[in-house]
């Protein structure tokens, strides 16, 4: 019998946080562990394609080994453009400074 590991498998909504923990056999990847979570049945908005992953903040591949006490993350895309954002913030700040000028 091979060697076992525990990991946790998070997902983050604003309204909700999912955290599974699963154990698997040593060697196991990123992508096992999510299959094992079930968290791809309970949201169908997972998209193991478009959805990022990462371990500890640590961007990874689906493919990676996992270690004993690893916490798995799936990533939810981005809505917005941060760049996007951050110009309209910019332009705002300078209509309201050319405001109080007037």
């Amino acid at each position: 019998m091979q060697p076992e590991i525990v990991v946790e498998v998070a997902y983050a909504l604003p309204e909700k946080q999912y955290l599974q923990r699963v154990t698997l056999e040593e060697g196991a990847t990123v992508e096992e562990a999510i299959h094992a979570s079930g968290l791809l049945t309970l949201r169908s908005d997972i998209d193991l394609a478009k959805n990022k992953v990462g371990i500890y903040s640590r961007p990874v591949k689906l493919s990676d080994t996992l270690k004993d006490g690893d916490r798995v993350e799936i990533y939810r895309p981005l809505i917005a453009d941060p760049k996007e954002l951050r110009r309209q913030r910019a332009e705002k700040a300078a209509n309201e400074k050319a405001a109080n000028k007037s």
